[in-house]
C-alpha cells in the first residue's frame, strides 16, 4: 500500500529539503517507486537539490489549477531508477494550493508510487498545512538547538490535531525524529543539545541522527542528493534512516565520539 510521508519542521534552515531529497532517493535506491513533491510554492528549492532545475517545464501548481496532466509535470531522475520529482512554481504563491487540488494529485500518485514524499515549507502557514494534511507518516526534522526543538514540538501538536487522520478520529500518524547537523564536538562543549535532551522534549522515536558534514553543502551545490555520495557520513546516516523507515533494525551511528585505539594514541605520541 502506498505511503504518503511529510518531511516537516517548525524552523527554517534545518535541512528539511536536503532530508526530503535524501530520503526519497534512498527509498528509490532500495527498489521502491518514489515521488517527491515540493510544497514550498514561490521558493522552489527541491529541483535544485535534485539537480533537475533545467528540466522543469510544468509544475505542481500547473497540475492543480491549469489543466496540465500529472505526468506532464513529473520529472524522472536519470541516476536512480524509480525516482520522480514534482517541482512547484516559483512565480505563484501558496494561495494557489487548494485542498481539493492537493488531494486529487496525492490520490493519483498513490495509485502509482510506493512512497510519496511531501517536502513541506517550514512553519505553520498554508503550504505546510497542505503538505501534512493527507500524510500517513511524518518525519520531523530538527537541529539540536533549543529554538528548533521548541518549534518542532509545536509542529507535533499540529500533526496530532489538524491532519485529515486527526479530523476523522483515526489513529495518529506515525511520527519520526530526524536530528540533523549533529556536531559531537559542540555537544561535548555544551553548545548543542544532546540527543537524549531532544528526545526528552519531543518524545517521538528517532529515525536518524545526521552528523555535521561539509559534503552536504557541496552535494547541494552540485544538485546531488547526499546519499549518492558514498564518502559522506551524512549520506551514510540518511541511508541508515531509510533502512529504519523500511522496518530494518539498524544501529544508531554518529551519536558518540569514536573510540580511541591504543595504536592511534601511540602514533600521536610519536608524532
Amino acid at each position: 500500500m502506498s505511503q504518503v510521508i511529510v518531511v516537516t519542521s517548525g524552523k527554517g534552515g534545518v535541512g528539511k529539503t536536503t532530508s526530503a531529497a535524501a530520503v526519497a532517493t534512498g527509498l528509490a535506491m532500495k527498489g521502491k517507486k518514489v515521488c517527491v513533491i515540493d510544497f514550498d510554492v514561490g521558493l522552489r528549492n527541491l529541483d535544485l537539490i535534485m539537480g533537475v532545475e533545467r528540466r522543469v517545464v510544468f509544475d505542481f501548481i500547473n497540475v492543480i489549477n491549469d489543466g496540465i496532466r500529472l505526468h506532464q509535470a513529473l520529472i524522472k531522475d536519470k541516476r536512480v531508477e524509480g525516482l520522480y520529482i514534482l517541482p512547484t512554481s516559483q512565480t505563484r504563491d501558496k494561495d494557489a494550493l487548494s485542498r481539493e487540488g492537493v488531494e486529487r494529485v496525492i490520490e493519483e500518485l498513490r495509485q502509482e508510487f510506493d512512497y510519496v514524499i511531501c517536502d513541506s515549507p517550514a512553519g505553520i502557514e498554508k503550504g505546510a498545512y497542505m503538505a501534512l494534511y493527507f500524510a500517513d507518516e511524518a518525519i520531523v526534522v530538527t537541529n539540536p538547538e533549543v529554538s528548533s526543538v521548541r518549534d518542532s514540538d509545536r509542529i507535533l501538536g499540529i500533526l496530532n490535531s489538524k491532519s485529515r487522520r486527526a479530523e476523522r478520529g483515526e489513529p495518529p500518524m506515525k511520527q519520526h525524529l530526524l536530528l540533523t547537523r549533529y556536531d559531537l564536538d559542540r555537544v561535548a562543549k555544551g553548545e548543542m543539545l544532546k540527543l537524549e535532551d531532544v528526545l526528552e522534549i519531543l518524545a517521538i522515536p528517532v529515525l536518524g541522527v545526521i552528523p555535521q558534514d561539509d559534503m552536504v553543502l557541496q552535494c547541494s551545490n552540485l544538485g546531488l542528493p547526499v546519499v549518492l555520495e558514498p564518502k559522506s557520513t551524512a549520506g551514510q546516516a540518511y541511508m541508515d534512516a531509510v533502512r529504519r523507515l523500511l522496518g530494518e533494525t539498524v544501529e544508531l551511528r554518529f551519536t558518540t565520539p569514536p573510540k580511541k585505539s591504543f595504536v592511534n594514541w601511540l602514533l600521536r605520541r610519536t608524532a
